[in-house]
C-alpha cells in the first residue's frame, strides 16, 4: 500500500499520479509497464516516487485496488431478493451497471483480470458469495457443489461474459443477444429449475 507520504498528498496529485500509472499499467499490462516512465509521465522525481511507494509493486498494487474499488461500487451490494424475479432482477441491473463502467473505463477494463485475480477472496468474492447464497436460499442454485467453488466459478463466467460483451460491442455492433448468452451459462451453471428462462434486462 502507498507510503503516508503519498496519502498526505492533495487528492488531485493523488489521483494525477494513480491515473498516469493506470494508463501505463493498462497499455503495457501489469509485468510490463515501466516504473521508470510512469513516474516520468506523472511529473514525479525518482526520489520522491521511493517516498510514496515501496516500488513498482506497491505502485501497482495501488492502482489495482483502485480498478477493484471502482468494479465493486459499479456492481452496488448484493441486496437479498424477494423471489425469482426479483433475484433475476437485481442480477440484471448488476451485470448491466458492470458492463456499462467496464465499456466506459478502458483502462479498468485492461486492468480488471489483474485486479480481479490478485484478490483470492475479499470484497470481490464477497459479492458472488451474497449472490450465490441468496440464489441457494431461493432454490434456484444448486447446492450440491461447494459453495466457495460455486462463487468462484460464477465469478468467472460473468467476468468472461463481460469482456466477450464489450469486445462484440466493438467488432460486431448489434448482433446477439449478450444476456441471453450469459444467462444460458449461468442457468447451466447452476442447475437453476428457470433455466429456460432469461432476466428480462439482462446486460
Amino acid at each position: 500500500m502507498p507510503l503516508p507520504r503519498f496519502d498526505r498528498l492533495p487528492a488531485e496529485r493523488r489521483e494525477h499520479i494513480l491515473g498516469a500509472a493506470r494508463r501505463h499499467f493498462a497499455e503495457h499490462g501489469a509485468e510490463g509497464a515501466s516504473y521508470n516512465k510512469i513516474i516520468e509521465a506523472a511529473g514525479v522525481s525518482k526520489t520522491a516516487a521511493y517516498h510514496y511507494f515501496d516500488g513498482r509493486e506497491d505502485l501497482l498494487n495501488a492502482v489495482l485496488d483502485g480498478v477493484l474499488g471502482r468494479l465493486l461500487d459499479a456492481l452496488g451490494p448484493w441486496e437479498p431478493a424477494r423471489d425469482e424475479d426479483d433475484f433475476t432482477a437485481r442480477f440484471a441491473a448488476g451485470s448491466t451497471a458492470l458492463a456499462t463502467h467496464l465499456g466506459g473505463h478502458p483502462d479498468d477494463l485492461a486492468l480488471a483480470d489483474a485486479a480481479i485475480g490478485r484478490t483470492c477472496g475479499g470484497p470481490w468474492l464477497d459479492w458472488f458469495g451474497a449472490l450465490v447464497a441468496d440464489g441457494r436460499r431461493l432454490g434456484l442454485i444448486r447446492a450440491d457443489v461447494d459453495h466457495d467453488l460455486m462463487v468462484s466459478a460464477t465469478a468467472a463466467v460473468i467476468r468472461a461474459a463481460d469482456a466477450w460483451a464489450l469486445a462484440r460491442m466493438t467488432t460486431a455492433p448489434g448482433t446477439g443477444d449478450p444476456g441471453a448468452q450469459l444467462w444460458t451459462l449461468l442457468c447451466g451453471l447452476w442447475g437453476a429449475p428457470a433455466a429456460g428462462q432469461e432476466p428480462n434486462d439482462a446486460h
